[in-house]
């Protein structure tokens, strides 16, 4: 394992503002803003911030502050940070992200997580830090032996817990059921389970509601999965060479999928948005950060036999999708803890870090 400390040449920076100078902006329908994407007055004042008052440097250091390191597994250089837990029994706990997020959704939690846990907070294989040109593709399946890997037989960890949201979520539940050796328990704050109505041959009314809100969501919010699981590379070349697109394409995601009243600078902050965004830039990893959407078009769904590990689950209102409990558990076997939070979406770390924090301890406190 090698030490690792991020730095952006300042000549990437200043060709990322003179691309922001050089952009061309589209029309936009006379209808309301967002109905059919991203508005063009947002993105106008996030590329007018984002040239001239966002300080990258500042997002360098956030992400710096912490131990990181590097080490290769299955042909991926990956990245990930190795905060030490404060307290003498503090329990290993891996944190895992997804799509379109970074380590850098971590930032605020970690410090809330590190009394009671050592915390290995990985870039998934392909994404940010954990990207190079020509690597292999690696799917959710393949990133979750990736880690196990990595807390087992790098870092030494005969027994650990494990976290995740989005993609994250597929990771952890994989290795709840592929490696209950090593994982002694799981926590998710997105239920991955199966996307067909198909499931429910006589759906209890909580069902039926699900069943409801997952076909108007697989109908009007799985565009982005269309593409990035059937032609990623294609749509690697626009949000590799335009940062406005890259950015329009990832804060839309920001608006549709947290708690923010229309407006996703009333969930994350600007520069938390932003820093999120200059870090698939720079790193020129969004093509392969596609993949697992390609995977999962293409390949059994990832979650293949019933998680058995003990099971906790924190649901926030503005999730993409929430399923109910009695569907959860047809493949979540040990429900341990089932909270439903007041407030909040996707990217729960971010949004309300307080919260998941909290039920995190709650659920894997006494746990070994």
């Amino acid at each position: 394992m090698i030490p690792f400390q991020l730095h952006v040449p300042q000549a990437a920076i200043a060709d990322l503002h003179a691309r922001l100078d050089r952009a061309r902006w589209p029309d936009e329908a006379p209808e309301a803003p967002w109905l059919y994407g991203t508005s063009l007055a947002f993105m106008r004042e996030l590329t007018d911030h984002w040239r001239e008052r966002f300080d990258w440097r500042a997002t360098e250091a956030q992400l710096n502050a912490w131990p990181q390191f590097k080490t290769t597994v299955d042909g991926i250089d990956l990245h990930f940070l190795h905060v030490p837990g404060r307290s003498r029994d503090a329990k290993p706990l891996l944190l895992s992200h997804g799509w379109p997020g970074s380590v850098l959704e971590f930032m605020k939690l970690i410090p809330l997580l590190a009394d009671d846990f050592t915390l290995v907070v990985p870039s998934l294989p392909g994404y940010t830090l954990s990207f190079a040109e020509g690597q292999p593709r690696k799917s959710c399946q393949q990133i979750g032996a990736i880690f196990d890997t990595l807390m087992h037989e790098r870092l030494g960890y005969a027994r650990y817990f494990a976290q995740g949201g989005d993609w994250g979520s597929f990771v952890t539940a994989w290795l709840g059921v592929n490696r209950p050796e090593h994982v002694a328990a799981i926590h998710l704050n997105m239920m991955p389970i199966k996307r067909d109505a198909a499931m429910f041959t006589n759906p209890s009314p909580a069902e039926r509601r699900y069943v409801e809100e997952m076909q108007a969501w697989l109908k009007e919010e799985t565009g982005y999965q269309a593409i990035q699981g059937t032609r990623p590379q294609t749509l690697a070349f626009a949000l590799t060479d335009s940062p406005v697109g890259l950015a329009a394409w990832i804060a839309e995601k920001y608006r549709a999928w947290t708690d923010n009243n229309g407006d996703p600078r009333h969930a994350l902050t600007t520069d938390e948005m932003l820093g999120n965004i200059s870090l698939y830039w720079f790193t020129r990893c969004i093509g392969a950060s596609f993949w697992p959407y390609y995977a999962r078009l293409h390949e059994p769904w990832p979650i293949e036999g019933r998680v058995e590990v003990p099971t906790g689950y924190c649901e926030f209102p503005h999730e993409i999708l929430r399923p109910p409990r009695e569907a959860a558990a047809r493949t979540f076997v040990d429900i341990r803890r089932w909270s439903v939070m007041p407030e909040g979406g996707h990217f729960a770390a971010l949004e309300h870090p307080a919260a998941l924090a909290g039920e995190i301890s709650a659920f894997f406190h006494g746990l070994d």
